[in-house]
């Protein structure tokens, strides 16, 4: 691993990268049963939004806990103590079983019903992994850390599969029992915690000085991603799942086999968003790989057939998440080294909440009717962020060297 990072990248780097293909692995399996297991329990569609968005809001309550309160503890403390939320969370999901029971818990843990990572992990992981390396290599860097989590959740969403492959007439429990291999890969991201060097945490009074300089830009920047996130949370990855279950009456190991292509195409597609945002810049980067991407979406969302509207989605793939690298090594760049850690969470709280909402819209919609409305309604609204954003950032350059 070490080999294919950039040359000036530290020895965390590859630490960061592999929890973030643990939890990506991870993520993997709970976004796609997530919605099977609760299907098969009887869960309405809305329910099942209504978890999803419970998922999302109490992400939010946990980054903006660790943006106003995390200056306080060491950046190991925190992603340890996240490693066994997401422990707990796990086990809980496992052994609840009723709605409000299940709801209590997808607010207060960890569990991600996308395929991105929008946890508490991800503020104090950017911001140490954005120091990891030079200016120069930072995309380069954020490529492969996504790279890592993109691919590792392919794998997840495929092995979600399994349960129905092998034990078609146990498929329930062999899905609840996938939450406690959940609860695992926290138990080894906190070993993988455990050593990083003392090089990640930051002087005391650096750290106590959250945003004041980019406070303008973050706030600027935070708005305008509320809007993508907000079009995302129609098409987390489990309303997907339950758009592709009701509308085409798929097994789960075939919306596991879609869904692993799927985000193997946005794994790979990132490497290549290093090389884009060197040319053209970060933000063309983003605007010119994400606009096509949502007009994929709606495609996919009109779609009659199966085979129509998963080729979409693949064509979507491969470009809908070039943008993700660009978008944190932007934002990194354009703020000092001891906001970063604040401006990560500034801007990715207004995001989950944001898309919080969506979800229990996208399960109301479809248990009106089968339609990709979820769809359409996402790359609508995302299109509509591509154009603000450009419209926006197109000329403002970050003002650190080299980024």
């Amino acid at each position: 691993m070490r080999r294919l990072l950039p040359p000036t990248a530290s020895a965390d780097a590859p630490r960061l990268i592999a929890t973030r293909a643990a939890r990506g692995f991870a993520d993997g399996i709970a976004s796609v049963l997530l919605a099977s297991y609760l299907s098969r329990r009887g869960f309405s569609p809305v329910q099942i939004g209504a978890i999803a968005t419970a998922t999302l809001f109490g992400s939010a309550a946990l980054l903006l806990s660790v943006g106003l309160l995390g200056h306080r503890y060491s950046r190991r403390q925190i992603l340890l103590w996240s490693a066994a939320l997401m422990s707990l969370t796990g086990i809980a999901f496992y052994l609840v079983t009723g709605f409000w029971g299940l709801l209590l818990v997808a607010f207060v843990g960890t569990l991600n019903p996308s395929s991105g990572d929008v946890t508490l992990f991800l503020p104090t992981e950017q911001a140490v992994l954005s120091e990891a390396s030079s200016s120069r290599d930072r995309t380069s860097l954020f490529a492969w850390y996504n790279l890592a989590g993109a691919f590792a959740g392919a794998l997840g969403s495929l092995a979600a599969g399994l349960p129905d492959a092998l034990a078609p007439a146990a498929a329930v429990q062999a899905e609840r029992a996938a939450f406690l291999v959940y609860a695992a890969f926290g138990g080894l991201s906190a070993l993988l915690y455990r050593k990083l060097s003392p090089r990640v945490e930051v002087e005391a009074a650096a750290a106590a000085a959250p945003l004041r300089e980019s406070r303008g830009v973050v706030l600027q920047l935070a708005a305008l991603f509320s809007i993508d996130a907000f079009g995302g949370g129609f098409v987390v990855q489990s309303i997907l799942a339950l758009w592709l279950f009701r509308r085409f009456d798929v097994p789960v190991s075939t919306a596991g086999a879609i869904f692993f292509a799927v985000n193997l195409l946005g794994a790979f597609s990132q490497l290549v968003s290093a090389r884009i945002a060197a040319r053209i810049g970060h933000v063309r980067t983003m605007v010119f790989t994400h606009l096509p991407a949502n007009c994929f979406l709606i495609l996919a969302g009109m779609m009659p057939t199966l085979p129509l509207a998963a080729f979409f989605l693949l064509l979507r793939a491969m470009l809908s998440q070039m943008d993700v690298p660009a978008r944190q090594a932007y934002v990194m760049a354009m703020v000092p080294r001891e906001e970063r850690a604040a401006a990560a969470s500034v801007t990715n709280v207004p995001r989950s909440l944001a898309s919080a909402v969506a979800p229990l819209l996208a399960g109301a919609l479809l248990q009106r009717s089968a339609f990709g409305w979820p769809l359409i309604c996402a790359g609508l609204l995302k299109a509509l962020y591509d154009l603000a954003l450009y419209s926006r950032f197109a000329g403002r350059k970050p003002a650190e060297a080299g980024s």
